[in-house]
């Protein structure tokens, strides 16, 4: 534990200015990120005595090394540069209120030729719009099921869309006009764009003006003595206000607000936020969070306001049409102190004035109240589940460091798998561990080539030698005057492999151990644990000991190991079929008569994919360097009769999978 004062800045070297500040611990990680209107202040209260200070920050200041600030001109730019520090440098002990993957949304995949809508769960991604969340998956199909008539837009998935354009027939929902069947050419990529642009107005609020346009559809069909279509318009007109119905009306002077309220303790904090559009709710979200110093309401409004609209605001710019997340009014329980920098930073966001309130009176402030009873329950039920969770993953810590005969708890676990079929595409993957709960930003993949031929002993021995080699060469390697080691001069973050594991578990049993721990030996590394886990009898294999520990089968500890295994089992296997795919991809070049390696590897790595190589000219596949005419002609004939696989293109090796995963 560190002693604050150690690091404590010079009494009249903090300027008494508005600023954004940073701690940092022994490694150059920074861990904290807050924002002042007066960094004198501010941090000098972080100095004070450590027995009055909030638990998190007592932890927080002596875990930090030394702490450092930037002076900015007014609060409005403090509010960005922190909610930019935040985002860049992920600090551990500020608060993150990250998009719920619990509740279910409506997602339209606007970034697609020809978007689809689709039930879906989890982070979210450039160019797909969503809608919620709801509170079960079953509404939002019923509610798109009812919209479908109106508006005939295509949910299928991209394997069953590309089956039917490649047999010619729609599906069923083409049949029953719930599709304007898009695969078979019916609709234009500009007529279903239109459909799904229409499809999103109503979702967003606009449904007075569908309403009003389908009446006047209605009318003159009727008029016009167009009797099946007037029938239908009044089908279609039905199921619009049926829709509607399922949304309740809240506020009937058609408000557009989002409601926060909040329920916390001493530690945390549960945020529930009401959508309402037109009136009507459109969707809730709700958080619970750790609470990383002494805060009361306004505090916690000002924190949460400016993450959550920073990061909504960054994903509508992301995607086309998405319009400003950022509503005319948001209704708070209390103003945060700096509420007029908050509701102007707001303000810019959504490129007109907003009100930051708090509701005094009628329907808003009885709505408020509704929130506040969600953010209540919603913190009860959380305190149930957290302390049966947190009593599970420490007992399961406390356990294995008594049974493996390890110095400390081991807070940090990392695994390595290795998968490959018959010896080919051998690849291995890394997980890790901190708490007892997945951190899935420091998982690595790795494609093995030394040891591929020399079976799964080898191989781990690999995976280990290039782990560790690495964390050797960034943390005690040479470091250019003025560098931290470990630390990205560039980027100041953390290396890839800057923070070694307590413990180490690789798939397999004693060998696969053994090979391991000899590795660490011959690296000079002794202060890492190993272990095997061998899936038939789930035993726990220790370096070169003949006999297993044999953990009981009702066991916390065994558990955790076991989640652990499966985890790295699970991602090696992604990166194992990803692998295969391409290769498999890049053999629908072997037919071609004078084709060899080199170039089939050149022509993958110009056109990107098969798929790309497939719709390109004859010049064109001429052009890449080594190939000659009568190659590209031969290329374009063996592929254009051709089926794409559908595997797209080739991927980054070294970029991030979509759960923040990463490849080495």
């Amino acid at each position: 534990m560190a002693d604050p004062s150690t690091y404590r800045p010079s009494p009249g070297s903090i300027p008494d200015a508005p600023g954004v500040y940073k701690f940092r611990d022994t490694t150059g990680r920074v861990i904290y990120v807050g924002k002042a209107k007066s960094l004198r202040s501010r941090l000098n209260s972080y100095f004070a005595d450590l027995s009055g200070l909030h638990p998190r920050t007592r932890q927080m200041v002596t875990t930090a090394a030394g702490v450092e600030w930037t002076v900015v001109g007014t609060e409005v730019e403090a509010l960005q540069l922190e909610y930019n520090w935040i985002k860049e440098f992920d600090p551990r002990f500020n608060v993150r209120y990250r998009d719920d993957k619990t509740y279910p949304v409506l997602a339209v995949t606007l970034g697609e030729e020809f978007p689809r809508a689709h039930v879906y769960r989890g982070p979210r991604k450039k160019g797909v719009r969503y809608f919620g969340p709801y509170a079960h998956a079953w509404a939002i199909r019923e509610t798109l099921d009812l919209l479908l008539r109106v508006f005939p837009m295509r949910t299928c998935s991209a394997g069953v869309f590309r089956r039917h354009g490649q047999i010619g027939r729609p599906c069923l929902l083409g049949y029953i006009d719930k599709c304007s069947a898009p695969c078979v050419g019916k609709v234009s990529a500009e007529q279903h764009r239109r459909i799904v642009e229409d499809f999103c107005d109503f979702l967003a609020g606009r449904t007075d003006s569908m309403v009003r346009r389908l009446e006047k559809d209605m009318a003159e069909a009727s008029e016009g003595l167009e009797f099946e279509r007037a029938a239908r318009l009044r089908d279609d007109l039905g199921a619009l206000r049926r829709a509607m119905e399922k949304q309740a009306v809240v506020l009937g002077d058609g408000t557009d607000a989002d409601v926060v309220n909040f329920a916390h303790d001493d530690l945390e904090a549960a945020v529930q936020v009401f959508h309402v559009r037109g009136g009507r709710v459109r969707g809730q979200r709700g958080w619970v969070v750790d609470k990383a110093e002494e805060m009361d309401v306004p505090a916690l409004v000002g924190q949460f306001v400016a993450q959550f609209y920073g990061e909504q605001a960054e994903l509508a710019d992301e995607t086309p049409g998405a319009g400003s997340p950022v509503p005319r009014e948001v209704l708070v329980p209390e103003l945060p102190a700096d509420a007029e920098a908050v509701t102007e930073w707001l303000s810019g966001l959504r490129g007109a004035r907003v009100r930051l309130r708090v509701p005094q009176r009628g329907d808003k402030r009885a709505l408020a109240e509704t929130v506040r009873r969600n953010a209540a329950e919603a913190f009860a039920q959380h305190k149930l589940r957290r302390a049966g969770d947190l009593t599970a993953r420490s007992a399961a810590l406390a356990e294995l460091q008594d049974n493996l005969g390890l110095d400390t708890a081991p807070l940090r676990i990392e695994c390595v798998d290795i998968s490959h079929i018959a010896g080919s595409d051998v690849v291995a993957s890394l997980v890790v561990f901190e708490d007892g709960v997945a951190r899935k930003s420091e998982y690595r993949r790795f494609a093995l080539r030394e040891a591929a031929e020399e079976g799964d002993v080898a191989s781990i021995a690999e995976v280990v030698r290039r782990r560790f080699s690495r964390y050797l060469k960034e943390t005690v390697g040479d470091t250019a005057e003025g560098e931290r080691p470990g630390i990205d001069p560039d980027t100041g973050r953390p290396r890839k492999f800057a923070y070694p594991p307590n413990l180490l578990v690789v798939d397999g049993a004693g060998p696969q151990a053994t090979a391991a721990a000899d590795v660490l030996a011959e690296l000079g590394i002794t202060d890492v644990a190993v272990v095997g886990l061998a899936k038939r009898l789930e035993e726990v294999w220790l370096p070169a000991d003949p006999d297993p520990v044999i953990l009981p089968r009702t066991s916390d500890a065994l558990y955790l190991l076991q989640r652990v295994r499966d985890e790295a089992h699970r991602f090696a296997i992604r990166y194992h079929r990803e692998k295969r795919s391409k290769r498999i991809q890049v053999s629908a070049l072997d037919s071609v008569p004078g084709l060899g390696q080199a170039r089939r590897t050149a022509l993958i790595k110009h056109f990107g994919s098969v798929k790309k190589l497939r719709q390109a000219g004859v010049d064109e596949i001429a052009g890449v360097p080594g190939v000659g005419r009568r190659t590209a002609e031969a290329v374009h004939a063996a592929l254009a009769g051709g089926q794409d696989n559908g595997t797209g293109g080739t991927a980054d090796p070294g970029s991030a999978g979509p759960e923040g995963e990463k490849s080495s």
